[in-house]
C-alpha cells in the first residue's frame, strides 16, 4: 500500500490548526477532499434527473449491506459498497424495462430494502449497535485502504464527466432526443448509476445515512440558486460542497463546538444555501 504520509505531512502545513495535526484528522481531510467534489457533481445530475429518491433508496440499503457483512464476518466496508451497487444497477435496469413510473420502482426497492434491513437485524439485537456508526456517519474513522478506494473512484468517476458529462445534460433535458442524435443513453446511465451508488455508499460513512441525499442535493441547490449557466453552476456546487466539508471538519473539532463531523458538513452548506437565496433574490430585484 502506497505511503500517504507526505501527503497527510502538507496537509498539516497548509492548515496550521491544532486539530489537523492529528493523523486520523488529516485522513478524514483528504476523505473529504475527495468526496465532496464528487458528491457535488453527482448532485447536480440528481437535480437534474429528478434522482433524489434514487439517491436515498441507495443509502438505506447500506443497513442490508452492513448487516449481511456483519452476519458473513465480513467487513461492512466492502458489502455495503458492493451491495449498494447492485441495488443501483438493480432500480436502473427495472426502470428502463418497466412500464412503470420511476418513483414507483425507486419506491418498490426502497420498501423492500428497508424491510430486507430490518429483518436482518432483527434476528440478531447486537448488530443494531455495530450499524449505529452508519446511521449518524463517521469520517474520522477512515482509513488509508478507504482513503485509496476512494481515489480509484474519484479517477473513473473524473473521466466519466469529462467524457460523459454534456451527454448527461442532454439526456437529463430529453432522452429521446439524446438517442436520436446517437447518445448511448443506456450506457451512460447505467454508468451513472453505479458511480452514483458507490459515491452514496462512500457518503453514508462520512454523514451518516440520515444526511447522505443533503450532501448530494445541497450544494447543488445552492448553486442554482447563483449560477448563470449549466458550467457555473458545476463549479459553484463543488465550491460550496467542498469548502463545506472543510469548514465542518475543522468546526467540529473545536472545543466549544465538538458535534459531529457530518452534522456539521451539512450544516455549513445550508448555511451556503441560504446565502445563496439571499443573492439570487436580490437579483431578482435588480432585474425587476
Amino acid at each position: 500500500m502506497p505511503d500517504l504520509s507526505p501527503l497527510y505531512t502538507l496537509l498539516a502545513h497548509l492548515l496550521p490548526f491544532e486539530c489537523m495535526q492529528a493523523r486520523f484528522m488529516q485522513q478524514a481531510l483528504v476523505g473529504v477532499l475527495l468526496l465532496a467534489p464528487m458528491a457535488a457533481a453527482m448532485g447536480i445530475m440528481v437535480v437534474n434527473f429528478r434522482m433524489a429518491f434514487f439517491s436515498d433508496a441507495i443509502s438505506h440499503s447500506a443497513f442490508a449491506g452492513v448487516a449481511l457483512g456483519l452476519i458473513f464476518s465480513v467487513d461492512p466496508n466492502w458489502t455495503m459498497p458492493v451491495f449498494g451497487l447492485l441495488v443501483g444497477l438493480g432500480i436502473m435496469i427495472l426502470q428502463r424495462h418497466s412500464s412503470l413510473s420511476s418513483d414507483t420502482v425507486i419506491g418498490v426497492f426502497f420498501s423492500a430494502l428497508i424491510a430486507f434491513g430490518l429483518a436482518i437485524v432483527s434476528r440478531d439485537r447486537t448488530l443494531a449497535r455495530d450499524l449505529q456508526r452508519f446511521l449518524y456517519g463517521d469520517i474520522l474513522t477512515i482509513s488509508d485502504g478507504q482513503i485509496l478506494c476512494l481515489l480509484v473512484l474519484f479517477l473513473a468517476f473524473l473521466i466519466f464527466q469529462v467524457v460523459s458529462y454534456n451527454h448527461l445534460l442532454y439526456i437529463g433535458l430529453n432522452s429521446g432526443l439524446a438517442q436520436a442524435h446517437r447518445v448511448r443513453v443506456a450506457a451512460h446511465q447505467y454508468i451513472f448509476a453505479g458511480l452514483l451508488s458507490l459515491i452514496v455508499m462512500f457518503s453514508v460513512q462520512a454523514v451518516g445515512v440520515l444526511l447522505v441525499t443533503a450532501m448530494l442535493i445541497v450544494p447543488a441547490a445552492a448553486a442554482r440558486n447563483v449560477a448563470r449557466s449549466a458550467g457555473s453552476m458545476f463549479w459553484w456546487a463543488l465550491l460550496v460542497s467542498t469548502s463545506s466539508a472543510v469548514i465542518g471538519l475543522i468546526l467540529s473539532a473545536q472545543d466549544w463546538a465538538r458535534t459531529a463531523t457530518g452534522a456539521t458538513i451539512i450544516m455549513v452548506a445550508c448555511g451556503w444555501f441560504l446565502a445563496s437565496l439571499m443573492v439570487a433574490g436580490f437579483r431578482k430585484e435588480q432585474t425587476a
